[in-house]
């Protein structure tokens, strides 16, 4: 049985306006420290990983499927039933009435949520400009078994409904910490001497195959369009290339950032097997 809503929102009200607010507006979200977190993946994800969800918004028109119904039933939060017309503006896709819309807590931005050990694996992306481009990375991290991503400086908001749709979920499974930029980063990384800082580069001096990413590592992955920061080139202890055959200069931020973490995932494994 669906549990009870705690109120209905049928008209463009001001708590339906706050929730909207969150599709668009960076600083309307970090003030209210919340965020839209639309689609079954990226909400059972959440919810399996324990974050916070402070409201399930649901379509109190249509019966509810069995995943909806035990999200209702078994996830401690407030439940609002809301006119599928307004719940639909707020799932952020033309494919008609979400069941339903969670709105999630953010973590705070502490990079001790990241740990950092003998296998360590980690990414930075350093101001990037596309919020899609974020949620790509941190569903690469995930999957080639990066640790965490750290987002620095002038950088597109890793919540941005945009970020958490193009991660897949992966942004409720892996650390991302969001810093205003190297030198956090670098204060952080000296409780752990012995991680190599690897920067990505078209014109770096080794081919990243031939670099050995075995032992703790952070990559740095550049700004889409004018790449790392001078301060970032200078912080990284190597610059790699990716090595290509085509007619492409180079690949997007997204496209190396994946390259270099199955690189350095397929070196592990294979120092594993030798071990």
């Amino acid at each position: 049985m669906v549990a009870v809503a705690v109120q209905r929102v049928t008209v463009r009200n001001a708590r339906f306006q706050r929730w909207q607010a969150h599709l668009t507006n960076r600083n309307k979200r970090q003030r209210a420290g919340e965020f839209l977190v639309q689609g079954v993946r990226p909400i059972t994800q959440a919810v399996e990983h324990g974050w916070t969800v402070r409201t399930l918004l649901y379509d109190e028109s249509r019966a509810p499927t069995r995943w909806a119904a035990g999200l209702l039933r078994d996830v401690r939060a407030e439940k609002v039933a809301m006119a599928p017309e307004l719940l639909a503006e707020l799932g952020g896709k033309d494919e008609g009435v979400p069941e339903i819309v969670a709105v999630a807590e953010m973590p705070p931005d502490d990079l001790a949520r990241i740990p950092v050990g003998p296998g360590f694996l980690g990414v930075v992306f350093d101001r990037p400009t596309s919020p899609g481009n974020i949620g790509t990375i941190v569903r690469s991290a995930d999957a080639f078994g990066a640790h965490g991503l750290v987002v620095t400086g002038h950088a597109a908001d890793v919540y941005d409904p945009k970020a958490v749709r193009a991660s897949t979920g992966s942004l409720f499974a892996l650390p991302v910490v969001r810093a205003p930029g190297h030198r956090e980063v670098t204060d952080w990384l000296s409780a752990s001497p012995g991680v190599t800082v690897v920067g990505t580069d078209e014109n770096g001096s080794a081919d990243v195959d031939a670099f050995d990413l075995t032992g703790p590592v952070l990559l740095a992955v550049g700004n889409e369009t004018t790449g790392l920061s001078a301060a970032w080139r200078e912080r990284c202890d190597a610059l790699v290339r990716i090595p290509m055959s085509g007619s492409a200069s180079s690949l997007n931020a997204a496209g190396a950032a994946g390259v270099v973490l199955y690189e350095a995932a397929r070196q592990r494994r294979a120092a594993a097997k030798g071990a």
